[in-house]
Order: C-alpha cells, then sequence, then structure tokens
C-alpha cells in the first residue's frame, strides 16, 4: 500500500506511462544536446524536437493504440490537430524531465544497469539471465547491446527524477479518515422513473417540421460510396509460411546456444502461510509470529503433521486445501526469500525454520526435486523453426518491400504481375463503404482513403502499397463502384417523424420531472410511485455517474431529500434518499482505509507532478513552431 510513496515504485511507473517515456539513444545528456534533424517542431532549452522524432512518437503512438484496441482502432483518431499536439507535449515533457535530470548529474551505475537487465523477465530462461536470449530479443528489435543498454541508462535516471518527485506525497491519517468517510457513505434510496411513453400520444409537429429536417440533416440520409476491390498482401507471416529451415540450420542454431534450452533446477514445496504485511502494525506482526511459531513447534514435535496443519491454519487461500502443495518452481517464481529458504533445503522431507516475506511468515516443506537439464533438441525444434523462420521472413520482408511498392506503382492497371512474382493470392472483397467498418485488411485509414481516390475509383489503378502495421503492405485495385447517393423524402418520412415525435416526448418528460422535483423540494405533495428503497454507495458498480453524483449531492441534513436526473433520450427520473450512513474505519489497519490512502497519494502525486512539469515549462524556454506541427499531418 501507500504507507510510504518512496517505498512503493507503482507512481513512478504511472507517471513514466502519463508521459510516454522512450529510451533515449545516447544516454540522458546527449539526449538532451542531440539536434536531430529534419526541421525543429519544437525548442525546449535549446534542445530540439525535430519533425523525425515526432513522426517515429506519431508512429509509437499508433503501434500502442493499435495493439491496446484491437479491431476497434482507427488511425483517424490521431490525425487531428489535439492528437498531434497531444504526441509533441509528451515530447516536451520527456525533454524536460532530461534537461533536469541532466542538470542534476543523475547518473546510473554499471552495477544498477545489470541489476535492472538481469531482472528483466523477457531476457529470462527459466528464472535465470540469460546472454543469448538477451542478445537474440534485441537483434530481433534491430537493436544492438549498446544501443539498448543507452536508453535504458537514460530512462533509469529519468525514473530517479519521478521517483524524486513521488516521494513527498503522503497522506495523513486524519485526512484518510476523512475520505473514507465520504468514500464509504451509504444512502437508503427509492427511485420513480418519468417515461416518455405517457407523452408520444400527445405530441404534434408543426406543418413542415418533417421536410425542415430532411433538408437540415440530408447527410444523415445519405448512402456513402462503396467499392469492391481485388487486393495482394504481402507479410512477413506469409513469407515465414513459405520458409522451411533445413535440418542442419535447425542443429546450427540448437548448438551454437546451449543456455537457451537450458532448465534450471525445479523444487516442489507445500507450505503454510499467516499472513502480516511488513507495515502492518507492531501488534499484527507479532501476533502473526507467535501463531506462525506455535504452528512450527508442532511441525517439529511430528512432522507428519504439515498437510493437516497446513488445511486448519495456512492463510493461503490457493494451497491450503491441498495440505499447503506450491507445485514445481523454478527460480524467480516466488518471492526472494521464499525463494532463497526452499531452495537451500537440503533434501526432499526437508523442513524450513519461519521465513518472512512480503505476504507474512511461512513454513516451507522440500517435497519434491527436479534436477537442472538441457531440453533435448526434438523438444525444442519447432520454437527454433519459428524463432529462425521469423528473423529470415523479418530480412526476406525488408528486401522484397521496395520492389512489391515498385511493381503495383509501375504496373498499375493489373495485380496480378505482383502476385505472380511475390506468390500471392489476389483477394476480392465484398461492398466496402466508405465511411463503414471493413474487415482487415480494409479497416486501415490510408487503405480505404487509397481505395476511394480518384484515381483509384475512376482509372481503376492500383493503390500505391499501403503499410497497414505489423509487416503488412496491401495494394488494391477498384473493381466496381456505387457512387454515393440519397435517401427519397418519401422513403425516410415516416422515420424522421418517429424521431421528432420521441425528441419532443423526451422534452415534456424532462419539464414534467424538473417540475415534480421543484415541488418536492419545496415539500409539496406530488403524487409519485416510488419503487422500494435499497442501499447505494459512491462507488456502486452498474449505475451512471451523473445519477450516483445527483444522489450523493443532495443534502443530508433533512431527510428524505430528493434529487433528479435527465435520462439521455429517454426522460427523467427522481430519487428520494431516505437515510443516510457514514462507516468508520476499524482502525489503521483496515484494508479499505489502506485503498483510500493508496488511492489519494496517487491524487495527490500526479497533482505534483503535473505541477513539477509546469514549473520546469516555465524554468526553460519552451518554443513550439505551430505552422509546423499543422504541416506534419501530411507527412
Amino acid at each position: 500500500m501507500f504507507d510510504a510513496v518512496r517505498n512503493n515504485k507503482k507512481i513512478v511507473q504511472i507517471f513514466l506511462v502519463l508521459i510516454t517515456l522512450p529510451f533515449a539513444f545516447f544516454g540522458v545528456d546527449s539526449y538532451v544536446k542531440n539536434a536531430g534533424s529534419g526541421g525543429e517542431l519544437a525548442s525546449i532549452g535549446g534542445s530540439p524536437i525535430s519533425q523525425l522524432e515526432f513522426q517515429q512518437a506519431m508512429r509509437d503512438q499508433q503501434e500502442r493504440l493499435r495493439n491496446a484496441m484491437g479491431e476497434n482502432f482507427n488511425p483517424a483518431m490521431l490525425e487531428t490537430a489535439e492528437a498531434r499536439k497531444a504526441v509533441l507535449d509528451n515530447l516536451i515533457n520527456q525533454r524536460l524531465l532530461a534537461l533536469d535530470a541532466s542538470k542534476m548529474g543523475l547518473t546510473v551505475s554499471d552495477q544498477q544497469m545489470r541489476e535492472t537487465i538481469a531482472a528483466i523477465p523477457a531476457f529470462q530462461d527459466n528464472g535465470q539471465f540469460s546472454l543469448p536470449r538477451y542478445e537474440a530479443l534485441l537483434k530481433a528489435q534491430g537493436m544492438n547491446q549498446p544501443m539498448f543498454e543507452s536508453r535504458l541508462r537514460s530512462d533509469l535516471a529519468l525514473k530517479q527524477v519521478v521517483g524524486a518527485v513521488a516521494e513527498g506525497s503522503l497522506v495523513s491519517s486524519a485526512s484518510a479518515e476523512r475520505v473514507f468517510a465520504v468514500q464509504f457513505e451509504e444512502r437508503q434510496v427509492s427511485d420513480a422513473r418519468i417515461g416518455t411513453q405517457a407523452f408520444v400520444g400527445g405530441v404534434k409537429l408543426a406543418e413542415g417540421a418533417v421536410q425542415k429536417f430532411y433538408d437540415a440533416n440530408r447527410s444523415r440520409f445519405e448512402i456513402p460510396a462503396q467499392v469492391r476491390a481485388e487486393y495482394v498482401v504481402l507479410s512477413q507471416d506469409a513469407l515465414a509460411a513459405q520458409l522451411s529451415p533445413s535440418d542442419a540450420d535447425l542443429r546450427k542454431e540448437y548448438d551454437a546456444h546451449p543456455e537457451r534450452f537450458r532448465q534450471g533446477e525445479e523444487r516442489r514445496a507445500s507450505h503454510i502461510l499467516i499472513q502480516a504485511r511488513k507495515d502492518a502494525g507492531e501488534a499484527a506482526v507479532k501476533a502473526a509470529r507467535e501463531k506462525i511459531e506455535g504452528i512450527a513447534a508442532q511441525i517439529k514435535a511430528n512432522p507428519a503433521d504439515f498437510a493437516k496443519l497446513a488445511k486448519e491454519n495456512s492463510q493461503d487461500p490457493g494451497s491450503a486445501e491441498k495440505g499447503g502443495d506450491l507445485g514445481f518452481f523454478g527460480r524467480g517464481a516466488m518471492v526472494k526469500t521464499f525463494e532463497d529458504a526452499a531452495f537451500g533445503l537440503a533434501k526432499e522431507g526437508d523442513v524450513s525454520g519461519v521465513v518472512q516475506s512480503d505476504f507474512g511468515f511461512h513454513i516451507i516443506k522440500l517435497t519434491g526435486i527436479k534436477a537442472e537439464q538441457v531440453r533435448p533438441f526434438e523438444e525444442v525444434r519447432n520454437e527454433i523453426s519459428a524463432e529462425l523462420k521469423k528473423l529470415e521472413a523479418s530480412r526476406k520482408f525488408a528486401e522484397l518491400a521496395e520492389g512489391f511498392t515498385n511493381l503495383v506503382y509501375e504496373q498499375a492497371d493489373s495485380l496480378k504481375p505482383a502476385a505472380e512474382k511475390y506468390k500471392l493470392t489476389v483477394q476480392t472483397t465484398d461492398w466496402i463503404a466508405r465511411n463503414g467498418k471493413a474487415p482487415a485488411p480494409f479497416n486501415n485509414e490510408k487503405l480505404v482513403t487509397a481505395v476511394f481516390s480518384d484515381d483509384a475509383v475512376k482509372n481503376k489503378r492500383n493503390t500505391d502499397a499501403v503499410d497497414v502495421g505489423k509487416g503488412v503492405l496491401v495494394s488494391a485495385r477498384v473493381v466496381e463502384s456505387r457512387p454515393a447517393s440519397l435517401r427519397p423524402f418519401d422513403e425516410v418520412k415516416a422515420e424522421i417523424e418517429k424521431v421528432l415525435i420521441q425528441e419532443e416526448a423526451v422534452v415534456q418528460a424532462e419539464k414534467d420531472g424538473e417540475k415534480k422535483l421543484a415541488q418536492l423540494n419545496k415539500g409539496e405533495a406530488v403524487a409519485i410511485d416510488w419503487s422500494p428503497s435499497r442501499p447505494l454507495q459512491r462507488m456502486e458498480q452498474g449505475i451512471p455517474p451523473e445519477v450516483l453524483r445527483a444522489i450523493f449531492r443532495a443534502p443530508s441534513d433533512k431527510l428524505p431529500s430528493y434529487a433528479g436526473v435527465k435520462l439521455p433520450g429517454a426522460g427523467y427520473v427522481l430519487f428520494r434518499i431516505e437515510k443516510v450512513t457514514r462507516p468508520t474505519s476499524t482502525g489503521k489497519d483496515d484494508p479499505r482505509l489502506q485503498a483510500i490512502k493508496q488511492q489519494y497519494s496517487r491524487l495527490l502525486a500526479e497533482q505534483d507532478f503535473a505541477a513539477y512539469v509546469a514549473a520546469l515549462r516555465k524554468r526553460y524556454d519552451v518554443k513550439v513552431n505551430a505552422a509546423m506541427l499543422e504541416s506534419s499531418k501530411d507527412k
């Protein structure tokens, strides 16, 4: 939890996510001084941000959003002035932090670098750092060790800056208690909904209202332009599928990197856990220790009772019912103190003394040992094949991409030459709407724009090869097209009438609801059919935030009190607050209070960080080339 922010790295990680820190190529100092190339979009204390840096940041952000949103990602969301400004602001914030880190002379030792790299799970094999895996992953990302390590050194230095800001964001117990009382306040509430059905029958539309709406909203009744297209796809995955590494190549890779396929020693253990966080109160820690020591004495007297005592006493819900059994695990799978104790036992059946970890106190029994072994070639054959295919496909794709791009452009009246030369299949789409959703790869805005260009639609010429991401190039050719058209008035007249009547009924329902609310607040009698009351809390799930805000903003000094909320497109709802209960925590060890302190600390830390960045902007001379930022959308 957030007893002390300096002992919790989450705040620092949050800030790093908020500003999407990239690695610098040549360390903080060089990062600050690097002038870049391609024109300056901004200058921070004399340190420039170039067009090239900005375009790379835009591509990185696009890839992050594509990975996060999947099929819902639309590249057009990054083609707005607001999106470009947000990306540039992030770059400026990164540069400000780098400048301050350089000014403060923050450094990262070689020992810290080694420990950080060794702790990265992606570079580990069976919980141990693997140099061959490290080198292979860097190579797959197009990096070498000096490049990656200088980037990492810069990132660690910037984390020191962010961490220094986070350290001061502490919350007093009194403040947390006040927030606790508000956060967990409970209100007994009944409601009454005023729907639109009662008003629909009385709505009379003005003469010509339907025609007026049609004329003013013609775009709503347009059928967008549509095309059917044929297309070819050049992708790294397709190239990989065409490859078949020889047995000799697979064996050579296996023999060259035996460390990659070595499985470290694994151990099976059972444990008994008595929970007690290290930051828990002294009394709680003492009570937990006394309990575990009592259990340890029982095990010492009768070791065969370990499983029975685990079922009766262990506070680990995942293993208690299994007699404390944790199964087999390698190094790196458990917290260090637990791991050291488990791997320090000499033989099966040995039982540890009391071991303290971040979770509490443990007693560990060793129940199995799997010695270190090297995975046989046949077992890893497919893994090695997939890796070699991926590396070769990446290289081959880079070689073929330029030729593919040139061919679809030079022989623009057909996709067959490209398909034949690169062994691709010409595929055909169904009808695609200009502003509609289409299956991949036509869910890419650049590709859709190319397909609906005049040259593609009128002249039936191939589109340029479009990079739709993740190592995929696509070129398409329109086979058939339909121009945009407008649905006739008579066809949509009934639809419009229904919409207008519903809109007017909503207005009348809202007015009636607001009138009744005013009467209730004045103490007047109003005939309302209230629902049975139910308890609600501020953090209630499944209820719109605006509804909860209205209910908990209603005065509580005199009950019952009332609140009302408009239901978009559906009417109005009234609420009657009949009872208010404000709880108190059970003490500083109450997990709910600890959660409140964590949330509150995070909020304060974010505010402190925002103020810190704002101060840096004033301290350093920040200049932005607005005209160049605007023009960057076309590049």
